[in-house]
């Protein structure tokens, strides 16, 4: 695949910095060479080659050693790798480690040079060896700050270099991941620079200065004449020797440019940090960022990266938790107010269930106290029935009398006729009972079929109790149709007395009818008075019943009222989060957050217990 261009020379460009940052050091100590007059002229070419060969080496190696510490990043130049953001964090970490490798690389190769400089110096030249020795602390006094110089400049490539990484895919918290801010170096960094500026420069001026010194008091040493010496006196007060004035400029300029990017260092990712904060305190949110630093510094960017993470997630939740707070007050407030209307209504049909039941109650009182009547009733019927099954058996007693004498016919058919006359007052009596009966049972099944599942009791026993009616009525139509019978029977017994023994005859077997028919009616009399015991005490259940369920319409009435108000209070509560949740957006919409590209970002594992640097 084809690399993106930014990628193609990106890892040359960022290490390229220390070939001028070398070069500039040894072109230092190359103008000390040829100004100075305290080397020896035949030793001076042999020690600029030697320089010259020691730097030309320092570069080929410095080729190979930044292509394998930044073998990822070349690899995706060449397009060896495919740009994925796997690869970008492994190429983000190899970049974020240059600066300092390429510091102790260019101290290395100072020390290195240095040394073999100063070994091979002396027998090249044919000098003494004190002045291998001056070469090192040349090396010494000017290494260390070329070294300086390149870390500063090589961490300003590698910040912009690391921009271009993440622009390719890697999220702010990816990076934050591959880079945790772990070491906390700052003030070691100050301490080394300061060493580095004050005693580099010593080192030199120190050279310089035992140079001069030592060249004066041999120059004195070696004038034998009071006129000789005085004139090695004056040389050395008007300053002959080396121009120490733009040598120290040189050094004072390397160290003042060396200052100025480590300032300009410290101050970049801080004056963007201040930048970004100044923009979220105007309610400006822009999609984060990495803030790539060293140090302390790294440790505040990446925590403020991570801040302005949790910020645009936690505007965004907000954001939707307004909108969505908005809705569901709004439906709560709509859902509340039919609720509130629900209530009242629901209030409303219970009052008027509560009535209903406080009249179905008395109706219940009244159909207790007919059962109660009816109860006398069918008590009085079975009386009835007994007293006639008695006069029914003293009738016969009378018939089988009238076999043996029939004198007394006339008489007894008198009785008979009379008793005959009561037995229909009584069968008349008994129907209205039994149609009293049949109506009141009639009213109970109604009623309790109104009462629902608590009357199916007391309608079941109402239909027994009609039944139990119809076959009072039917026995007594047919006492009726016997009396009737019995009415004729007498007529003709008065009308032909002479037929007496055969009328007897007669009447004995309707006697023996009429005492069946009596025992039949005092066994439904008995049946009777039974199922009106059944039946008061249905009702007097059902009484016990329906007071029970019109306490329960009051309980649900009074629940229900209290539910009313509750809704009340709802709708109250509901309107005040509804303005709430108006001023939640009114709060949010302060910040102007820009859409995050690719996507909103998501929290990566790792990243928020990172607590190092780059």
């Amino acid at each position: 695949m084809t690399p993106p261009p930014e990628l193609r020379s990106l890892g040359r460009w960022t290490t390229r910095p220390r070939i001028p940052g070398s070069c500039l050091g040894v072109g230092v100590a190359f103008l000390h060479i040829h100004l100075s007059h305290t080397l020896p002229e035949a030793g001076r070419t042999p020690l600029t080659w030697l320089m010259f060969c020691a730097l030309a080496l320092f570069i080929s190696v410095g080729y190979a050693r930044d292509t394998r510490a930044l073998r990822t990043l070349f690899a995706l130049g060449e397009g060896r790798l495919p740009v994925t953001s796997e690869h970008l964090l492994v190429a983000v970490q190899e970049v974020a480690a240059i600066p300092g490798r390429s510091f102790w690389f260019v101290m290395q190769g100072w020390l290195g040079g240095t040394l073999t400089v100063a070994l091979a110096f002396p027998t090249l030249a044919h000098v003494p060896w004190t002045e291998g020795l001056r070469v090192t602390v040349l090396g010494l006094s000017i290494g260390p700050l070329s070294a300086m110089l390149v870390y500063l400049m090589v961490v300003r490539r590698a910040r912009a270099t690391l921009e271009r990484l993440v622009e390719l895919g890697p999220s702010p918290l990816e990076v934050l991941a591959a880079l945790p801010p772990r070491r906390m170096h700052i003030r070691r960094r100050l301490v080394v620079f300061t060493a580095i500026a004050v005693l580099g420069p010593s080192l030199f001026i120190l050279d310089v200065a035992f140079t001069r010194t030592v060249t004066v008091v041999d120059a004195w040493a070696q004038a034998t004449t009071p006129t000789a010496r005085a004139e090695v006196i004056a040389r050395a007060r008007e300053g002959d020797g080396p121009p120490l004035g733009l040598i120290a400029g040189l050094v004072t300029l390397l160290i003042l440019g060396t200052a100025a990017l480590a300032g300009t260092a410290l101050a970049e990712p801080l004056r963007a940090i201040t930048e970004d904060a100044t923009r979220i305190a105007r309610g400006e949110v822009r999609p984060p960022r990495v803030i790539h630093a060293e140090d302390e510094v790294w440790a505040t960017s990446a925590a403020f990266t991570q801040m302005q993470v949790q910020l645009v997630q936690a505007l965004s939740q907000l954001k939707r938790a307004g909108i969505q707070i908005s809705s569901t007050t709004e439906q709560l407030v709509a859902t509340s107010t039919e609720q509130e209307v629900g209530a009242d209504e629901q209030a409303g049909a219970l009052n008027a269930t509560s009535a209903t039941t406080e009249e179905l109650a008395r109706s219940a009182q009244q159909i207790a106290d007919n059962a109660e009547s009816v109860s006398a009733i069918a008590e009085t019927t079975f009386g009835a029935a007994q007293s006639g099954q008695r006069g029914a058996t003293a009738f016969l007693g009378a018939m089988q009398r009238m076999k043996e004498d029939n004198e007394a016919i006339a008489d007894a058919v008198v009785r008979l006729n009379k008793r005959v006359q009561q037995i229909g007052k009584v069968v008349e009596f008994i129907n209205e009972i039994a149609d009293k009966s049949d109506l009141l049972a009639l009213n109970a099944e109604l009623e309790g079929t109104k009462a629902g599942e608590v009357g199916r009791g007391f309608s079941l026993v109402a239909a027994e109790m009609r039944r139990l009616a119809e076959n009072v009525i039917r026995s007594t139509k047919e006492i009726e149709g016997l009396i009737g019978e019995i009415r004729d029977a007498t007529n003709g017994a008065v009308m032909a007395t002479e037929a007496g023994l055969k009328t007897t005859e007669l009447g004995t077997l309707l006697a023996a009818q009429v005492d069946d028919s009596l025992g039949l009616i005092l066994e439904l009399a008995r049946q009777t008075s039974h199922a009106v015991r059944s039946i008061s005490l249905a009702t007097l259940q059902q009484q016990t019943g329906t007071d029970q369920l019109a306490a329960a319409m009051g309980d649900i009435l009074r629940v229900t009222e209290q539910n009313a108000a509750a809704t009340k209070q709802m709708v109250a509560a509901n309107a005040d989060l509804s303005a709430l949740a108006a001023d939640l957006q009114h709060v949010v919409q302060r910040f102007h957050v820009e859409p995050v590209p690719g996507g909103e970002p998501t929290a990566a594992p790792g990243a928020s217990g990172a607590t190092g640097g780059a």
